[in-house]
């Protein structure tokens, strides 16, 4: 007996495997990865409600965080960053030093520059009027505070 054979019609599928594989394997890059991104620094602010104080487009932004084991780091750009820190310094004394090169540095080029000190809760005040005395003597005239909404 002969087989008929039927004619079978070509299959115009596209093979989405491969592509899958490389989506998984960036998946898992990205998870690996993710948490090593965190860069910031965790202060727990003083919940209180207040207005937002205004700011000048045209000038740097220095924002100081002072952690509670009383260290300090600060992060300069155009706006309020609390999500990293570029430099940190264990005692006041070294705070001081390096927001004095920063303004006179930013004042040489014509820079205005708006600082803004944020601190943990847990910290007390006498360290942050210190930090605010070290600001002081950096020549920064005014400072604002940096305090999360409740």
């Amino acid at each position: 007996m002969a087989r008929i054979r039927q004619k079978r019609k070509p299959h115009a599928e596209m093979n989405v495997v491969p592509y899958i594989d490389v989506m998984l394997v960036l998946l898992v890059i990205f998870m690996v990865t993710a948490p090593m991104l965190n860069q910031g620094v965790k202060v727990d602010l003083p919940k209180v409600s207040s207005e937002a104080l205004p700011q000048d487009n045209n000038s740097q932004v220095l924002t100081i965080s002072i952690k509670a084991d009383k260290t300090y780091y600060w992060n300069m750009g155009t706006e309020v960053d609390v999500d990293t820190a570029q430099d940190q310094a264990m005692t006041l004394e070294q705070m001081t030093k390096a927001v004095t090169a920063i303004i006179n540095q930013s004042r040489s080029q014509g820079k205005p520059v708006q600082v803004f000190v944020r601190a943990d809760k847990s910290v007390d005040y006498g360290t942050v009027m210190g930090a605010m005395g070290g600001l002081q003597q950096a020549d920064v005239g005014n400072v604002g505070l940096i305090t999360e909404a409740p």
